[in-house]
């Protein structure tokens, strides 16, 4: 059961670049501007139903200072401050009594924080949206459910580096919590009510 006084929505690097076209450092699959019109409405009913919405925001300083390992792989310069790109798609806003978490490293918890605020809110379920599915999200899920987190991972809401690799990290997500998939409409089905499966 998922129950929504007990849940929040994190929301992870949902930012410009995923519907921006021309080449931000990050590979993308098909399908970004879909899946963040589909975050937007999600974060509309999660606001609605008086569940937390948390954003996380990959930002780096434009000397490169804080990138560490990233660059090491296939992602090149990325998320720099002040770049259109950075900021986060239109549509989420994070009003002034709900958290913006800027982060340096794939995962949300690492050197943020996140599990302050998640245990300030009192939850202990974690819907997941955003990017990528197979980097940031896949990492953050890993670092929730050792936080000992039940993960829901909103699966047309997430974006992978290619359509490849999102199906393997939902599958290697999966192997971790069984009933972590869900979908966009299957969350704003139940959102209205107190108590859901899911």
């Amino acid at each position: 059961m998922l129950d929504k006084d007990r849940t929040a929505l994190v929301v992870i690097d949902v930012q410009k670049a995923a519907v921006m076209d021309g080449d931000h450092g990050i590979p993308l699959m098909d399908g970004g501007p879909e899946r963040v019109a589909r975050t937007v409405q999600l974060v509309d009913a999660a606001r609605r139903a008086g569940v937390p919405a948390i954003f996380i925001q990959e930002v780096h300083k434009r000397t490169l200072i804080d990138f560490g390992r990233e660059l090491d792989g296939t992602e090149t310069v990325h998320c720099l401050e002040g770049d259109t790109a950075t900021e986060l798609a239109d549509g989420l806003d994070p009003r002034p009594d709900e958290y913006l978490i800027r982060k340096r490293r794939y995962s949300a918890f690492f050197a943020t924080e996140l599990e302050l605020v998640l245990k300030s809110y009192g939850v202990d379920t974690l819907l997941l949206v955003g990017g990528l599915t197979d980097v940031c999200v896949h990492y953050t899920f890993a670092d929730a459910h050792q936080h000992d987190y039940h993960c829901r991972v909103v699966t047309d809401c997430v974006i992978g580096s290619s359509l490849a690799a999102h199906d393997a990290a939902l599958e290697a997500m999966r192997y971790l919590q069984r009933e972590c998939w869900v979908t966009s409409d299957e969350v704003l089905a139940t959102l209205h009510h107190p108590t859901v499966a899911a």
